[in-house]
């Protein structure tokens, strides 16, 4: 992007930087663009990998044993585990828009084609990031929740023979425990992301305004 830089800070200026056509700004455009979205599906591919990678080497740890156990005698495995599928699905399903879109955006032939494939694009990346910061927070409050009640039933059962009597006021502030915790969580997932996307959304938008400029 350096001829477009010293483009916006000199054209028709200083007869001693080159002169580019609009032509020539858009192909600069164009390339940029392209190369933005390319990223944006490899890093969503890595992200996916690095998950599947992760999931596989726990599942050969001793904590991976003791937590499918605990969620199978809790009776919520199979719900733990049908939550994990479709969030696998519709990232896959993210993915593959990805990819759709660096196809389009790679073969686009006119401006207000390549403007209207960025903004998709930049939508379509929101979308995803909010997809799985809401993904999180909704799967980790129940979960979470009753993993917690299942746990403190289970240990009173277990110390003194009968359920334990929680108070309403108890119930109130371990609520608002997990809640506080998932907020945390989820703003540190949300830095996470944009530091991921939001360097190359920016430069789709960048590349938005500049095209605008010449579809005037």
């Amino acid at each position: 992007m350096k001829e477009l830089d010293l483009l916006k800070k000199d054209w028709n200026k200083n007869d001693n930087y080159p002169k580019f056509s609009e032509q020539e700004i858009y192909a600069m455009l164009h390339k940029n663009s392209s190369s933005t979205v390319k990223w944006i599906f490899i890093i969503s591919i890595l992200e996916l990998s690095f998950g599947l990678v992760l999931g596989i080497i726990l599942s050969f740890t001793k904590f991976d044993i003791e937590n499918t156990e605990f969620l199978k005698s809790i009776g919520i495995y199979n719900y733990y585990e049908a939550f994990v599928g479709v969030l696998y699905v519709v990232v896959v399903y993210f993915i593959i828009r990805f990819y759709l879109m660096y196809k389009k955006v790679s073969t686009t032939d006119n401006t207000k084609q390549l403007m209207n494939n960025i903004l998709k694009a930049r939508k379509t990346v929101q979308n995803y990031i909010l997809f799985n910061l809401i993904a999180f927070a909704v799967g980790f409050i129940p979960f979470f929740s009753y993993v917690l009640k299942i746990s403190v039933d289970k240990a009173s059962l277990e110390n003194t023979g009968k359920l334990a009597e929680i108070s309403t006021r108890s119930y109130i502030l371990t609520f608002l425990l997990i809640i506080v915790i998932t907020g945390i969580l989820t703003a540190a997932f949300w830095f996470v992301y944009k530091l991921l996307y939001g360097f190359l959304l920016k430069k789709l938008k960048n590349n938005y305004k500049e095209l605008k400029k010449i579809d005037l």
